[in-house]
């Protein structure tokens, strides 16, 4: 039997995705921070999606196909006002070139005490997410945007659902774990800035892409505003130019405002809906946080192995009782 499969994913989140107002908000773009400062999941589970999705990404650029993926490397600043408990984090093997800050460098930032420099990716998403859909359409698939208020809507058109709503998982799937952390950035000109500069807080951080520096953020948790903040945005701009005094020359500022899904971990399994005798397999795969891009290939891979599962027990005839 052929077997078919869709992906919902809430148009809330598809929307603030493309627009660049995303729930993938810019602290992970640059795909080396600690993808789940607050979450239940392993750390040797994090470090297998960070690797597999690191590696992924670095394939991409360096590849023909670069720019038009939104996907580079970057170098930069990881900095913390006291040292931390933790010198070498577990994704330092994974990144390029991290070592501990010289004392020469750290003096660029004389609030801060300690400082890991490394080489990392930048995946820029309003770029990334259309040049995978592209390569979605062109392996055969198709896209349909459609409201449901219930998954078992789609039951009979397709055989396997992967579930990707994010917040939307909270009616969809009933998971009242899954909340909203808002996320405020500030986007602008100064074509000057290179390097990525964050404070170890993960609060403040400066990242260069290739056509406007992003300045964060907010960490804002059960806060729906997608409206800008004004005094947010005031708060935003002060403490980076504290760590770079020349974005005060920078202009076109724009403000920016994203939902990240936070919940104690990735929702990352297989359910089986049962009504009237007739089943529909659904792979949950939501609430990553601010770690999505961080590590989305890594856990698309474990959800890809759900869905084989999922079309192997479809495939598998149920035996007969002998009676």
């Amino acid at each position: 039997m052929g077997s078919s499969f869709t992906f919902p994913l809430s148009l809330r989140a598809r929307d603030q995705l493309s627009s660049g107002k995303q729930v993938l908000v810019p602290e992970t773009s640059v795909a080396s921070k600690t993808a789940f400062s607050e979450t239940d999941t392993p750390i040797h589970k994090q470090k297998q999606w960070f690797r597999e999705t690191f590696n992924h990404l670095f394939a991409i650029a360096n590849s023909a196909e670069a720019g038009d993926a939104g996907v580079h490397l970057v170098s930069g600043w990881q900095i913390f006002q006291s040292t931390p408990t933790e010198e070498v984090p577990f994704w330092a093997d994974v990144v390029l070139g991290f070592r501990k800050m010289t004392e020469a460098e750290l003096k660029k930032f004389p609030q801060h005490v300690f400082g890991q420099a490394f080489t990392t990716l930048k995946c820029e998403c309003p770029a990334y997410l259309p040049w995978l859909e592209k390569r979605i359409k062109g392996s055969g698939g198709w896209t349909v945007t459609r409201r449901i208020e219930d998954l078992w809507e789609l039951h009979p058109s397709f055989d396997v659902v992967v579930n990707c709503s994010g917040l939307g998982s909270r009616e969809l799937a009933g998971d009242s774990k899954i909340f909203p952390v808002r996320g405020q950035v500030l986007q602008v000109q100064a074509p000057w800035v290179e390097h990525f500069i964050r404070d170890g807080s993960g609060l403040t951080y400066i990242y260069p892409g290739t056509s406007h520096v992003t300045l964060g953020g907010t960490r804002q948790k059960g806060d729906w505003n997608l409206f800008p903040d004004a005094e947010n945005s005031r708060e935003i701009l002060s403490r980076c130019c504290a760590l770079e005094p020349s974005l005060h020359g920078a202009c076109n500022i724009r403000e920016k405002v994203g939902l990240r899904p936070y919940r104690p971990g990735v929702r990352l399994q297989t359910e089986l809906l049962v009504r009237d005798g007739q089943r529909l397999p659904v792979v949950h795969h939501y609430g990553h946080g601010s770690g999505g891009i961080s590590v989305h290939w890594g856990t698309a891979l474990e959800a890809a192995r759900l869905v084989s599962e999922c079309v192997h027990a479809l495939r598998t005839p149920t035996p007969k009782s002998q009676l």
